[in-house]
């Protein structure tokens, strides 16, 4: 029900912020407010629709990831039916990118249209205990409905930011070039802002889920600190930073803003936490 009620929330929140930047963006394009209010909220309402059924198909071809069988990647599919079977969720779809970038995600709209993503890269570098706590934190963001709520928050931040540029980019005459600064700054960090703290909390959560479900945190703390060095040094070469919140580290090489709305907690804060666990 939580999980749920935190979907609705979003999408609630989605069709507010698309609302007003309709609304105000009618005094630059010169049109009826009310007009301007429906068109951005309708496409707002029709996005919300489109991502609750298409996102995990959204996310998957974004980073290339192809669906495999037991037959073809057999390890993973091996560490997932291992992990599934002390959680209570159904298993999920497996699929692997290919990328030499280490990392891993878990996407789609509820546990039964769940898929568990992983790269070449990650498959290499960790061995079966590591891998079994990453996969353990994924299927925990899949048990706990973290999936929707962290793929419409990224969608969000990324189409308010895209808005916001057409609001201001997108008609012929001047702009106040404060308005303009205030709308190109604030409206991004706004919907920025909603991801992070959705994603930080999450991601906590998940880690300590995943960590009791297998009883190993020693082994997910062990592979949090690989995979922080590995992305850094193979930065993941496709796919967009709105999405980074999906992924168990941040996979993109972060700059100096990047890292002030980073959507992980840091990974040092993460591996402290699970050192301390105790059962």
């Amino acid at each position: 029900m939580l999980g749920r009620f935190r979907t609705f929330l979003l999408f609630l929140v989605f069709l507010v912020l698309m609302s007003a930047v309709g609304w105000f963006s009618a005094s630059f394009w010169g049109t009826n407010p009310l007009v301007s209010l429906l068109i951005f909220g309708t496409l707002a309402g029709a996005l919300n629709f489109v991502f609750y059924f298409y996102s995990d198909k959204i996310v998957l071809k974004s980073y290339g990831a192809r669906l495999v069988t037991p037959q073809e990647a057999p390890r993973l599919h091996r560490i997932i039916d291992k992990v599934v079977l002390q959680s209570d969720v159904p298993k999920p779809r497996v699929a692997i990118i290919a990328s030499p970038s280490p990392n891993a995600f878990a996407t789609g709209r509820s546990p039964k249209h769940a898929v568990v993503a992983a790269t070449e890269g990650i498959m290499q570098l960790l061995d079966d205990e590591e891998l079994e706590g990453v996969l353990a934190h994924e299927i925990s963001h899949v048990k706990n409905r973290d999936t929707l709520v962290m793929t419409i928050a990224a969608t969000m931040a990324a189409v308010i930011s895209f808005a916001a540029r057409m609001m201001i980019f997108g008609r012929d005459r001047d702009v106040n070039p404060l308005v303009a600064i205030a709308v190109l700054i604030t409206a991004p960090i706004a919907a920025i802002l909603v991801q992070l703290a959705i994603s930080r909390s999450r991601e906590f959560h998940a880690d300590h889920t995943g960590a009791k479900l297998v009883g190993k945190p020693w082994a997910l703390a062990s592979a949090l600190e690989k995979l922080e060095h590995g992305a850094r040094v193979r930065p993941m070469g496709r796919g967009s930073p709105a999405t980074s919140s999906l992924f168990i580290v941040n996979p993109f090489r972060a700059g100096a803003m990047a890292g002030m709305f980073s959507t992980h907690p840091p990974t040092h804060e993460r591996v402290r936490r699970l050192r301390q666990m105790r059962f």
